[in-house]
């Protein structure tokens, strides 16, 4: 069976929408830029910081500030990042569960590497044993790098792991590694949207994807 599981993070594990909607909003107005509803935030995020700045501007990266609202984004987020943020409903519960049935963990997320690990110390304590953010010696997803460094870390491979994630960004980089992907419905892409990316097992509730896990399914020929 798959042991071995790495979640992305933002909208996987914990709902982080407003912290960053705040966050990028205050560094858009700073210069003098509109700021953006949550809904619209939800539609950016995924790729990193770099990118939702990107996309929060008309001009995209050809805006004149846009070097110092990226850095001031990334600024206020460090500062702010756990105001509202919160892991979703059943996830603590839920690593516990599998941390105690033997399942080894890790996060591999495109938030800043330095985010990633505070968040998910604070958040999860030892039931995640590595995490992963944007860094500078790797690509970040849809790339497969940092998926490949995870599973470095824990002693597994692709036979052994399995990729959970929310956003189609998420898809991409599972295929990219060559590991299943299990989509969660909670998180900042709905249903329309992960299927038309060609999401082949989704879940709503924390207790779904145990039972998933648990299933049997990732033995499958077609997933080996």
């Amino acid at each position: 069976m798959k042991n071995v599981i790495l979640f992305d993070l933002d909208g996987t594990l914990l709902d982080t929408l407003q912290d960053l909607q705040e966050s990028v909003n205050a560094a858009l107005e700073a210069y003098g830029a509109a700021p953006h509803t949550l809904e619209e935030v939800r539609s950016y995020v995924g790729d990193g910081l770099a990118k939702l700045v990107e996309r929060a501007l008309p001009e995209g990266t050809a805006h004149p500030h846009y070097p110092e609202i990226l850095g001031e984004t990334r600024r206020i987020y460090r500062e702010n990042s756990r105001n509202h943020t919160a892991p979703y409903s059943g996830i603590v519960s839920m690593l516990q569960q599998l941390h105690a049935i033997g399942y080894r963990m890790g996060v591999v997320s495109n938030k800043p590497d330095a985010d990633v690990k505070q968040l998910c110390k604070h958040f999860f304590g030892d039931t995640i044993a590595v995490a992963i953010g944007a860094n500078q010696s790797r690509r970040n997803k849809p790339a497969p790098d940092n998926l490949f460094a995870a599973m470095e870390q824990l002693g597994a491979t692709v036979v052994d792991t399995v990729y959970v994630g929310d956003s189609d960004v998420d898809l991409d980089t599972a295929r990219n590694a060559g590991v299943p992907c299990i989509s969660v419905l909670w998180g900042f892409r709905d249903l329309a949207q992960l299927d038309a990316h060609g999401a082949m097992y989704c879940v709503r509730t924390a207790d779904e994807l145990v039972s998933m896990l648990q299933s049997g399914w990732f033995d499958m020929p077609s997933f080996v």
